[in-house]
């Protein structure tokens, strides 16, 4: 097999993140390029302005053909906004065949079966996501293929999606002449790439700080328990700054980037900043201090809605394996420190992981996504991963939109 390119786009409210991986004979994963391209045709994950997101990914295109030298036409790509929904599904069927042998077709029929759920109007399915199959009185079995029965019953989780994000998407791509492989559910992409499988088994909260909306995915037990996307992110606490320091919205953008801390306690009581350090034309000086308590509070109320979450699902304070924290919003200075105090649980900053990355500029939580995209890439296809049992029946999980 020859040398395979794949590519994954993240499109967030602040910017387009493009990654690109390339997959040797061996199978071996290499991230060889990503770049990231401002927007401002997205709002909340959602594609408010077409023709400034047209603009904004064909540089994006540009910027990444350069560097890789290849002509990136095709690829998978990430969404997320709060107003996709996740809910749980339960399908069951009788076995088809005469000697009650559970066959790919039956496994199929019970994920359709599944898909039966109460959707609101406009609504379309992206993924059924299998979490546990039934066979007769036995549960709890995870890949019910050759195994004997009369009845089949399958627990999932169904993710669904806006129909006119999906067309708004659409056209995008279509503009610019980019081709689908399919649309994916990011978080599951970025869970793909920074969460080991051992922490999914004993319980993790995937939390990713974007621009206007912070995501949230729990699993357990390799399953996922609950996943929500909230309208609020780090842009917030930009506006919060130049609100509370009546500065410029670009000045305050600058100074939480380069002295953002999430808590108070880490700052000395007379450190200060010199505006002209950040901007020559500026004047003056703030207590990293006040600066630290207006960043503070805003992501305290993040965490506080997160924890919200996780008490409807009663997993608040009980996740063995804490809390791992991604996206722009994570590179604010001792914010594991606050996410510690306020969800009572281990915290750290997740970064691409199993993946080699041969630029170091992909080693960045702004990047999780697009990485991530990349993977569920190389794991979804048949060119490059051996088709395994369920590859086929499961493949409402990689559902094609766009084809």
């Amino acid at each position: 097999m020859s040398e395979k390119f794949l590519t994954g786009v993240d499109f967030g409210s602040n910017s387009i993140k493009i990654a690109v991986g390339s997959v040797n004979k061996e199978g071996n994963l290499q991230i060889v390029s990503a770049v990231e391209e401002p927007t401002l045709g997205i709002n909340k994950g959602m594609i408010t302005d077409l023709e400034e997101t047209v603009t904004s990914f064909s540089r994006a295109l540009e910027k990444i053909e350069r560097l890789t030298g290849k002509n990136i036409d095709h690829g998978f790509v990430g969404i997320s906004n709060p107003y996709i929904i996740s809910q749980p599904s339960h399908g069951v069927i009788a076995i088809s065949s005469a000697n009650g042998e559970i066959k790919e077709e039956d496994i199929k029929r019970v994920l359709e079966a599944a898909e039966t759920v109460a959707s609101p109007p406009n609504y379309e399915i992206l993924h059924t996501i299998p979490i546990s199959f039934t066979v007769d009185s036995q549960s709890g079995i995870k890949d019910p293929l050759g195994m004997t029965g009369v009845r089949l019953e399958v627990d999932t989780q169904v993710i669904e999606v806006l129909s006119t994000q999906i067309k708004m998407m659409d056209k995008c791509l279509t503009r610019v002449g980019f081709l689908g492989e399919s649309l994916i559910y990011s978080p599951l992409a970025c869970a793909e790439v920074t969460l080991e499988k051992r922490e999914k088994e004993i319980g993790v909260a995937l939390i990713n700080l974007g621009s206007t909306t912070t995501s949230l995915i729990v699993f357990e037990e390799g399953d996922i328990l609950t996943t929500k996307v909230l309208p609020i992110g780090s842009r917030h606490i930009t506006s919060d700054i130049a609100i509370g320091l009546k500065i410029s919205i670009d000045l305050a953008e600058m100074i939480k980037l380069f002295y953002g801390c999430a808590t108070v306690q880490e700052i000395g009581k007379d450190e200060k900043i010199d505006l002209s350090e950040i901007d020559e034309k500026e004047k003056g000086f703030f207590s990293k201090k006040q600066v630290a308590e207006i960043v503070e509070a805003r992501v305290e109320e993040i965490f506080k809605m997160v924890d919200k979450e996780l008490s409807l699902i009663k997993r608040s304070g009980k996740l063995p394996a804490g809390v791992v924290l991604t996206g722009g919003g994570a590179k604010l200075k001792a914010i594991e420190i606050l996410a510690k105090k306020v969800l009572k649980l281990p915290a750290k900053i997740g970064y691409p992981k199993n993946v080699s990355l041969m630029v170091e500029k992909a080693n960045d939580p702004i990047f999780t996504n697009a990485i991530g995209l990349v993977v569920f890439g190389k794991e979804s296809s048949p060119q490059i991963k051996e088709t395994f049992s369920l590859k086929k029946i499961f493949e409402k999980f990689f559902k094609k939109i766009f084809l």
